[in-house]
């Protein structure tokens, strides 16, 4: 009996130890492949290690060239233009005659004042001797000086009709394309030609109401221009007093030397206007931004998996937008392959 009772415990003996033996088998093969599906799914990306630098902040805003001087050449008076003293695209100096109009009638006109005015001075020189004689009252007297007066006005008159059949250059400058000829027929509502002064161009750009306070009379800023790689520079010399209501921006000028006139008037300006220099900027790749509905989100490497952080961004150079919330200096950012992971995807990261 206990032969058997013996044989029988070890048979249950050996089966339970089996048993232990297969599960612990079976439990290291599952982890083995656990561990090799978790290798499977990590995602090789690369990242950087973010530092803190100086970064200087400014806005990217688009702005017009304009001259420091324009106006349209018109005529006071109307007349045959029997002079012109200038050529189109060319240069005139400041008080240079640019038309003369035919003056004949007005210098007719001159001569025949001149001869009544001479008449009115002897005829009042004669009231006088009369009124001293007591032969003419005083009344006659102060008709013969009022109409001698009036002889001389009339004089000053035309002289001062005459100065303006010669149109003068204003300021210095280029002259436009001229649409008169001589022996046109001018009035004073024609269009002679264009005059700009481009040895300075002004430069016009509106800066959003929120960057209002930080424009000062006398700040510089950068600008380019289509057309050439050159980088010009211009100073703030003039704030419109009030914000427009309409786009909420502020209207700015600025004036810039153009002395070899590279710059043309009514071109498209980039201006750079610079706000402040931050001492530790964050910057990230802008590959390494998500555009999603409230703003951007990035990833960065936290405990071997890829963390999803919200930022908050503010200027940006060509490559590298500046982190203004989100993200600590030190912090690994992943900055490609970021499109396809999820919050908590095991990562790979290849620091470069």
């Amino acid at each position: 009996m206990s032969k058997r009772f013996a044989t029988v415990l070890i048979i249950i003996l050996l089966i339970i130890a089996g048993l232990v033996t297969y599960r612990v088998m079976i439990n290291k093969e599952k982890a083995a492949e656990n561990a090799e599906g978790r290798q499977r799914t990590e995602s090789k990306v690369y990242g950087m290690v973010v530092s803190g630098q100086p970064f200087s902040d400014f806005l990217s805003l688009s702005g017009t060239i304009e001259p420091n001087e324009v106006i349209n050449l018109r005529s006071e008076i109307s007349g045959i233009v029997e002079v012109l003293n200038f050529s189109e695209g060319g240069h005139v100096s400041n008080g240079q005659v640019l038309i003369k109009i035919n003056d004949a009638e007005l210098r007719a006109q001159l001569a025949q004042a001149k001869t009544r005015n001479s008449l009115a001075a002897e005829n009042e020189r004669r009231a006088k001797l009369l009124l001293e004689k007591e032969a003419i009252s005083q009344e006659e007297y102060d008709i013969a000086s009022a109409d001698h007066r009036t002889a001389e006005s009339q004089i000053q008159l035309i002289e001062a009709q005459l100065i303006k059949t010669a149109i003068r250059a204003p300021f210095s400058g280029t002259v436009g394309l001229r649409n008169i000829s001589k022996g046109s027929y001018i009035t004073p509502i024609t269009d002679i030609a264009q005059l700009v002064d481009i040895s300075k161009v002004k430069l016009e750009f509106s800066i959003p109401e929120k960057y209002a306070s930080k424009v000062k009379i006398g700040t510089s800023v950068r600008f380019t221009v289509q057309g050439t790689s050159d980088e010009f520079t211009a100073k703030v010399y003039a704030i419109e007093p009030l914000v427009e209501t309409a786009t909420r921006t502020l209207r700015v000028r600025a004036l810039a030397n153009n002395r070899d006139s590279g710059l043309i008037p009514g071109t498209f300006a980039n201006v750079i206007f610079p706000l402040e220099t931050v001492e530790k900027g964050l910057l990230v790749p802008a590959e390494a931004l998500i555009p999603i509905q409230n703003g951007k989100k990035l990833f960065v490497k936290r405990e071997g998996i890829a963390k999803e952080i919200l930022v908050e961004t503010g200027a940006r150079t060509d490559a590298d937008v500046l982190i203004v919330k989100g993200i600590n200096e030190g912090d690994t950012v992943l900055t490609s392959g970021v499109m396809s992971l999820r919050d908590g995807s095991p990562v790979t990261v290849t620091l470069r």
